[in-house]
């Protein structure tokens, strides 16, 4: 029979609840289990330590009799990957609770090499390795971030080979761990910090080599998206040429090794000097061959015959100028003299229809007192005053009686018509 559930009037014997929790984990039974050994220690033929999840927060302390220890690989040591069998044991008489291994052996290679290319694959796909994320380095910059294991090889290796290339290299290193469960996120704590200080213009990753599993870190996929966030250029300089983590496909350069980060982020003094001698050289080279081709180019216009007798184009124009002027000279008197004539034609017509030329073929104008010109006899009355004006002068007259036309016919009973002479003005007065 079940016991009645503990209350607060009949509770549960602690010998009857560890007896519960042993079964309960008793039927969880053997559980394969991966991790990374972060504590491992052996005393009386037994092995203790402690086995640490991948990616999360959790740990949990493991067992190995000697007897089991015996079927293990040897090699087995702090910071290896594995793959363990478990089963937790649940010691009633002390109330604690044991993971005991019954087998345990290395995560293989090929294992790895799958889940890395898997994420690879996947980076790669969210387009985090393309060529249009690289930022380019600055040529010279001022201060740069490093990070690497504090005095390491690596360290060393980057701050002398760039001092010796520029000696007033500035470097601003936080120092990391580079080897298991803490690389990740230190390494990505110091990315952060580099990249938020605004007088860092490069960040150089840096670490020695090591086997396949120590650079593990480098790979995991939270440090490789913090580096593909962050603003600032960075370099990765992981182990040796053959290494490869998924932090130099991310980084905007890979280096080979951490010394050959230092040259590829900081310039040589020497070979840039040198670089400027050869620029000045080809420079001067440059600008002595362009004075002498045009030298040499006046030379050849100077003895062109245009240049050589310049004053033949003076001759040659004042030829032209002198025909000119004797032309124009030559069509200027033809006009005048012809609108001269033109004009003296005009001066006669004007001159024979004018009232002056009437007056002195022997005409006379007839006025009235204000000067109204008489054309009728009926409109000057016998005994009108009138004014004469003739080609001399004028004259004072009267009207008297009308006589008549010396152009018309004689009258019925007078003699023939004759021309009648002007009016007397003498016999007017």
């Amino acid at each position: 029979m079940q016991p009645a559930p503990p209350t607060v009037d009949a509770p549960w014997p602690v010998a009857l609840l560890n007896n519960k929790i042993k079964g309960w984990i008793d039927r969880l039974g053997t559980a394969w289990v991966e991790g990374e050994i972060t504590q491992w220690g052996i005393s009386g033929g037994n092995v203790y330590g402690k086995l640490k999840d991948l990616d999360e927060d959790a740990t949990i302390s493991f067992t190995i009799w000697s007897s089991v220890k015996a079927r293990i690989p040897t090699d087995l040591k702090q910071g290896d990957r594995v793959v363990a069998a478990i089963k937790p044991n649940f010691w009633v008489k002390g109330g604690t609770l044991t993971m005991q291994v019954y087998d345990m052996k290395h995560v293989g290679l090929g294992d790895l090499l799958e889940r890395l290319e898997r994420l690879r694959q996947q980076l790669a796909a969210e387009g985090l390795f393309g060529l249009d994320r690289k930022k380019r380095l600055p040529f010279l910059p001022h201060t740069i971030g490093l990070i690497t294991g504090k005095d390491s090889d690596a360290e060393k290796d980057v701050l002398r080979n760039a001092q010796l290339r520029w000696p007033q290299v500035r470097f601003r290193v936080v120092h990391a761990a580079v080897q298991g469960d803490r690389t990740v996120p230190e390494v990505i704590s110091a990315i952060r910090k580099l990249d938020a200080d605004p007088e860092v213009e490069v960040i150089i990753v840096a670490r020695g080599g090591g086997d396949f599993q120590n650079l593990l870190g480098f790979s995991d996929e939270r440090l490789v998206r913090a580096a593909a966030d962050a603003l600032t250029p960075i370099v990765s300089a992981i182990g040796h040429e053959a290494d490869r983590p998924l932090l130099d496909d991310v980084a905007d350069l890979r280096a080979s090794t951490p010394t050959d980060a230092a040259k590829r982020v900081v310039p040589d003094v020497a070979e840039e000097l040198a670089r400027v001698q050869q620029a000045r050289a080809r420079l001067g080279t440059r600008v002595t061959h362009l004075i002498a081709h045009e030298i040499d180019r006046i030379g050849h216009l100077r003895t062109r015959p245009v240049l050589a007798s310049p004053s033949w184009i003076v001759d040659a124009r004042a030829e032209e100028l002198t025909r000119y002027v004797a032309r124009g000279t030559e069509l200027v008197g033809r006009c005048v003299e012809r609108e001269t004539t033109r004009v003296a034609e005009l001066c006669g017509q004007l001159r024979a229809l004018s009232p002056q030329g009437t007056l002195d073929r022997g005409y006379a104008i007839v006025q009235t007192a204000a000067g109204h010109v008489v054309t009728d006899p009926a409109e000057s009355p016998e005994g009108t005053a009138l004014r004469l004006t003739v080609s001399g002068g004028s004259l004072a007259a009267t009207a008297g009686t009308p006589l008549p036309s010396p152009a018309g016919p004689a009258g019925p009973a007078g003699p023939a018509s004759s021309p009648q002479a002007p009016a007397d003005p003498q016999r007017g007065k």
